[in-house]
């Protein structure tokens, strides 16, 4: 090597060591530095700056939010910016922060995504007392009541999960930031329910899962959106409450009978995607039938008896006893087991009219009492004409002799 080329190097080497002293010397607390991960542990990374030696960041300067770990900030080969908290040429001691410069930039990012109402995505950093905390650059708390559109008891398993937020609420000035996952799903929801809502039409026919139960209804899942099928509309049965017939998670089938977008209803019926029992009663049943039936409805002009699921016929007060009866409830109460004839059967008008008492025989009656004979009417007309001639001599002999003077 010649001299010439040695001296070159020589300089060279000179300038670099001279730089890297420079810009060590300018190195100070406050400064914002950029470096790379070199070395991860617990409780600590450490990064290259490319100077006399290397700093760190302990884990509490990692984040925002409180970490297990140092691997779950960052990984090695990552560059971050960074602030210099401390620094010891004698100790060769160099304390960086990722949490400061993260926090610095995250104020405004956060208000932007707050004014446009962006949703972005997060994870969870740990489950505390009333909620999720995220790391957001900032301390990022979601409320219990703002994780999911229903009620939540256990959050464990959301730690380390990834879900989509919004800003709910943003103050710098006391460091704080609320977010919200609900807003998202509630969102999303609309807008599938929008989408599902415009498909449906009055007729359909569709598979769905029973979400829930209330004593008038139940809510029935039918791809994202819920409809609900009135207790009235579940079978074709009496049914007291919607749990004596189905259950949360069963399959159903159910029938579309009215959409309503603006009020973003949907009501549904089981019972109208099921065979009517009017139908199957059709070949059951004829006039003059004798059947066995139970008492489901007594009311003031009778009593109306269900002769098959869903199929039930009137006995008229008038047919339910032979003898007179003021009041159905003096003869039956519901529940009861009855026999009764049909008198008349109509599956199209779905109407039956029964008899109890043509399935009782008739007590017999007491013969009336004789009548006396009545006495034969006299003929009073001789007497009448004796009378009459009487009446003329009588007439003659007393005002004869005054008559005569007239003449």
């Amino acid at each position: 090597m010649s001299e010439e080329t040695k001296i070159e190097e020589t300089t060279a080497a000179e300038t670099i060591s001279q730089d890297a002293l420079d810009n060590f010397v300018s190195l100070k607390k406050g400064d914002t530095v950029k470096g790379t991960i070199v070395k991860i542990e617990d409780n600590q990374a450490t990064v290259s700056l490319g100077y006399k030696y290397d700093g760190v960041i302990p884990l509490r300067e990692l984040s925002s939010v409180q970490l297990d770990n140092a691997s779950t900030a960052v990984q090695v080969g990552q560059e971050v910016e960074l602030k210099v908290v401390s620094i010891d040429d004698e100790k060769e001691k160099l304390v960086l922060s990722k949490r400061a410069i993260d926090g610095e930039k995250a104020w405004d990012e956060l208000q932007a995504k707050f004014d446009s109402s962006e949703a972005f995505d997060v994870v969870i950093a740990d489950v505390v007392k009333g909620g999720l905390v995220a790391d957001v650059g900032v301390r990022g708390f979601i409320p219990a009541s703002m994780v999911e559109r229903h009620f939540v008891e256990d959050f464990s398993d959301y730690k380390g999960r990834s879900i989509k937020v919004k800003v709910k609420e943003i103050d710098r000035e006391n460091n704080k930031v609320i977010l919200s996952a609900k807003e998202v799903l509630e969102a999303d929801f609309e807008a599938n329910k929008q989408k599902i809502m415009a498909s449906l039409e009055a007729g359909q026919e569709l598979e769905g899962t029973v979400q829930r139960l209330t004593p008038f209804g139940a809510f029935i899942d039918i791809g994202g959106i819920d409809g609900l099928v009135h207790v009235s509309e579940i079978s074709w049965q009496h049914v007291a409450h919607p749990k004596d017939a189905v259950s949360e998670g069963q399959s159903v089938r159910v029938k579309v009978l009215k959409v309503d977008p603006a009020a973003g209803k949907i009501s549904l019926s089981m019972k109208a995607a099921q065979p009517g029992p009017w139908d199957s009663a059709i070949n059951s049943f004829n006039t003059g039938d004798i059947v066995t039936g139970t008492v489901r409805r007594i009311v003031d002009f009778g009593a109306f008896i269900e002769i098959a699921p869903g199929v039930e016929g009137l006995v008229h007060i008038s047919q339910i006893a032979h003898r007179h009866v003021a009041t159905p409830h003096e003869v039956l109460k519901e529940g009861q087991e009855v026999k009764a004839k049909i008198l008349d059967f109509n599956p199209a008008q779905k109407r039956v009219s029964l008899s109890i008492k043509e399935t009782e025989e008739a007590p017999e009656q007491a013969p009336r009492a004789e009548r006396p004979a009545r006495a034969p009417k006299e003929d009073h007309s001789a007497a009448i004409a004796a009378n009459n001639q009487s009446l003329s001599f009588t007439l003659g002999e007393r005002f004869g002799d005054k008559l005569s003077k007239f003449k």
